[in-house]
């Protein structure tokens, strides 16, 4: 392999990893939130994506009038997706660390 193109596969292998919005499908984030909240994943919506570099943030609504504000990381490497768990923190409440609860 020549040097130009192991430059070009690794600016585009580099390009890839760090996009939120080809690694975190909606599948995912419903996946991921439903997790993290406790919740069937019917029993909520989520609205308001926003991709940003290797996290998407995005908000939730539940059957029950509870509003969250989450978020997920996510990039793509030679092993495949990688997608993180959800963080969410009701609107209005401080952000905690989940593994300090």
């Amino acid at each position: 392999m020549t040097l130009n193109r192991l430059a070009a596969v690794f600016v585009l292998v580099g390009a890839v990893s760090a996009c939120a919005s080809l690694a975190v499908t909606d599948s995912a984030i419903v996946d991921r939130t439903a997790f993290a909240l406790g919740l069937d994943k019917a029993a909520f919506t989520v609205s308001g994506r926003v991709d940003d570099g290797t996290t998407t943030r995005y908000a939730v609504k539940t059957r029950a009038g509870q509003d969250y504000n989450c978020f997920v990381g996510g990039s793509i490497n030679v092993l495949g997706r990688s997608v993180s768990e959800a963080v969410c923190t009701k609107k209005g409440e401080a952000m905690r660390n989940p593994l300090l609860r």
